[in-house]
């Protein structure tokens, strides 16, 4: 079967294309990508007008199976998935039994090949029940298939454990993703610590206690030789730790998410709990430092933290309410109306952080429009002005911070090896 993606704008990062072309898809495969491509026996797509990128990928969502499926499952996490224009994503182990074995592994890949419509990667965790005191099964899990390992949620106290994960891990090429923040400091915080925070009388959770974390795991991995990831950096002096590291040869990457480069601590309000995530919303400053991190390479990838919670649980006060907001079908909108339409990145410095660098960082087969690559492309219309109302998510999750917001710039269409899988808004099958 043949199909052919005709005259749409493609920016492609990893073969540094960015120009007006055709992409023709045979069997599920990428085939050619040129200009005025034969259309011999293929289906054509008009996409005049439009982005044609590679699959956008994230490398941490939180999908809840097992055993929190009411607030997201691999079918409904999924949809919301190519609802947003993602052809991969990765989930996080933080589940219920904890992602800590290589059946659970197995596992969940069979539940995603049945019930998604997008590609699951698994991340398993690093400790047994993520409780930071014993390494779980990591050789059993690698060879399982699990992509890379965190306690994610979770900061791993024992630097010894630590250090002995990367020390296996190495042997495997695989890498530690690292909540960081130190628990001590962080213990009952609420948002970022500073004015704001004692203006509206709430706990703070201070940057400092990031920078720490972020500085131990680095010193750690450059002493074990090991590959580490800032989850969600948050912090500009963080941030700054991460460049000098790499400048050093360490080999450590990290991601940032769409909230923290383009919102602030100004944000949140007592009365509304979908801006209560960790780590917080921080400073105008640190938000600032974020994009200075995009631009010059420090911060490899954008990543959702796609969080859904039960409407019930986020009702709450915002002292009680749990953490997280759902991502995944807002974030290409939101780097696109706040960064791209406002001149601080252009497309294709968009398209590489969301596309081919987290499938470079870890390894995936995606990512890129190379022949004989997966046929996983999504299709963007930049100029597409849209509101964002929770009653058109596909996610459970209905407590984003972005409801009510207009954006502009959407995905229209997703297709995953070739398959159309999500067509204006709308999931097929």
């Amino acid at each position: 079967m043949k199909q052919l993606l005709k005259g749409g704008h493609v920016i492609d990062p990893a073969n540094a294309l960015d120009e007006i072309a055709d992409v023709l898809i045979e069997n599920g495969k990428i085939k050619a990508v040129g200009a005025d491509l034969p259309a011999k026996g293929a289906g054509i797509i008009d996409v005049t007008g439009k982005l044609v990128t590679p699959g956008l990928i994230d490398m941490h969502v939180h999908f809840r199976e097992p055993g929190q499926e009411a607030k997201e499952d691999f079918a409904s996490g999924s949809m919301a998935a190519a609802a947003g224009g993602y052809t991969t994503v990765a989930t996080m182990p933080n589940t219920s039994p904890v992602v800590d074995t290589a059946a659970l592994v197995r596992s969940l890949q069979k539940r995603a090949a049945e019930a998604a419509c997008v590609h699951i990667e698994i991340i398993g965790a690093l400790t047994k029940g993520q409780k930071g005191a014993e390494l779980a099964e990591l050789g059993d899990m690698t060879a399982a298939g699990a992509v890379a390992f965190s306690d994610d949620g979770h900061f791993v106290e024992r630097a010894k454990v630590l250090l002995n994960g990367f020390d296996y891990l190495r042997a495997f090429d695989k890498i530690i993703i690292n909540h960081d923040e130190e628990p001590t400091l962080v213990e009952g915080g609420l948002m970022n610590e500073g004015h704001r925070s004692a203006m509206l009388g709430m706990k703070g959770r201070p940057t400092v206690s990031e920078d720490i974390a972020v500085a131990r795991d680095i010193l750690l991995a450059e002493y074990a030789d090991a590959r580490v990831h800032v989850a969600h950096i948050s912090s500009g002096r963080a941030v700054d730790l991460v460049r000098q590291a790499k400048k050093r040869g360490v080999k450590v990457t990290a991601e940032v998410t769409p909230q923290h480069v383009t919102m602030t601590e100004d944000c949140v309000s007592i009365s509304d709990s979908s801006t209560k995530i960790n780590p917080p919303l921080r400073s105008q400053a640190d938000t600032e430092a974020m994009l200075a991190g995009l631009k010059d390479g420090t911060i490899d990838m954008v990543v959702t933290d796609h969080s859904p919670h039960a409407q019930e649980e986020k009702d709450q006060e915002y002292c009680y309410a749990p953490s997280g907001f759902p991502g995944l079908e807002t974030a290409l909108g939101v780097m696109l109306t706040d960064l791209y339409h406002t001149g601080r990145l252009s497309l294709p410095e968009i398209i590489e952080k969301m596309a081919w660098a987290p499938a470079r960082v870890f390894g995936l087969e995606a990512g890129s429009l190379s022949k004989g690559m997966p046929a996983d492309i999504t299709v963007i219309d930049p100029e597409l002005s849209w509101i964002v109302d929770d009653k058109n998510f596909y996610t459970k999750g209905s407590h984003s911070p972005f409801i009510g917001r207009e954006l502009k710039g959407k995905a229209v269409m997703t297709l995953v090896d070739g398959k159309i899988v999500m067509q204006d808004g709308k999931i097929n099958g």
